[in-house]
């Protein structure tokens, strides 16, 4: 287990756009928006000094009341992140998050040891227990122990990243003396996961190399850092690990139109950055930096502004 972050960086990545039309997350552009603003927006990311772009999983999405408001547009995840690997040359790539219980973990290693090699080694596994139980109906996996389930994938994906003839203790997997190459380029694929509930923390904190919180309020943001600390030392893991955060909805300036009734951190590019080392001083390494916009020309403005004017407050 290693951090990837450089030590003592507060660096800042995105949910890429686009690829999920969902409503918990998508601009209004962004329903009519394609492969091509995808792709630029990846790049200007990378232009702009973002650490990461991060792609979603979900392989489909139950009718009714939750595909209306997640629609059924989730671009996979992999493929998705294949063509990114070969139009970038040095942002970091992460799943955000895939969902290991719906696969073997063999499969899972396999896909992402490719793109690890195929990228260069820009690769980050961010995994998550998931959420949707008729998804997990349709696929046949039982929703109740995907907390378990997840728990023995991670162990069979880790062994994997690790030895080319890696070995799974089972119950629910078998390794079949199987070797899976091409080899990552990485030593070890770094595994983000992701949660807020304690039994994630705990997956955190015994299994990861880092936390990608879902939802987690700021001002609980301590708490779960020092619960993820805590189970560590007791199990005696020792290593840095990266933590991260989701930030509130951000748009730099003054805003010219109706950011609507959510809570939007807005304003001078001084003071969005005290919020944000705020959280570097408790023990986040990584921001998520979700930006409020109405057009793909005014989310790469506001990235750009991030860049020459928050970011070089981020580590004074």
């Amino acid at each position: 287990m290693a951090s990837i972050v450089p030590p003592g960086r507060l660096v800042y990545g995105m949910q890429l756009p686009i690829q999920t039309k969902s409503k918990s997350t998508a601009e209004a552009w962004e329903i009519d928006a394609g492969v091509e603003e995808m792709v630029a927006v990846a790049r200007h990311a990378e232009n702009t000094g973002f650490f990461y772009v991060g792609v979603c999983d979900h392989i489909g999405v139950p009718a009714g009341p939750e595909a209306d408001h997640m629609s059924t547009t989730w671009y996979d995840c992999v493929a998705t992140l294949g063509m990114l690997a070969g139009l970038t040359t040095s942002v970091r790539l992460l799943s955000n998050v895939y969902i290991p219980a719906y696969r073997h973990p063999f499969a899972t290693a396999k896909a992402f040891m490719t793109l690890d090699n195929l990228s260069g080694g820009r690769v980050v596994l961010g995994v998550g227990a998931g959420h949707l139980r008729g998804e997990f109906d349709a696929l046949g996996v039982t929703f109740e122990e995907r907390g378990a389930i997840t728990d023995e994938a991670l162990d069979g994906i880790r062994a994997a990243f690790t030895e080319e003839f890696p070995k799974l203790a089972g119950p629910r997997f078998a390794d079949g003396g199987m070797g899976l190459a091409p080899r990552p380029v990485q030593a070890s694929i770094p595994i983000w996961i992701g949660g807020k509930a304690r039994p994630a923390l705990r997956r955190v904190a015994l299994r990861g190399d880092g936390w990608i919180p879902q939802a987690t309020p700021r001002a609980q943001m301590a708490e779960d850092i020092a619960y993820i600390r805590r189970v560590r030392e007791e199990a005696g893991i020792i290593g840095a690990l990266d933590i991260g955060f989701i930030t509130e909805p951000v748009h730099i300036g003054t805003p010219s139109w109706d950011l609507g009734d959510s809570p939007v951190l807005s304003g001078s590019a001084d003071s969005i950055a005290e919020h944000m080392r705020a959280m570097g001083e408790i023990g986040v390494n990584h921001l998520q930096i979700r930006f409020r916009n109405r057009s793909q020309s005014e989310l790469e403005d506001q990235m750009s502004a991030w860049q020459t004017d928050v970011a070089p407050l981020l580590n004074p």
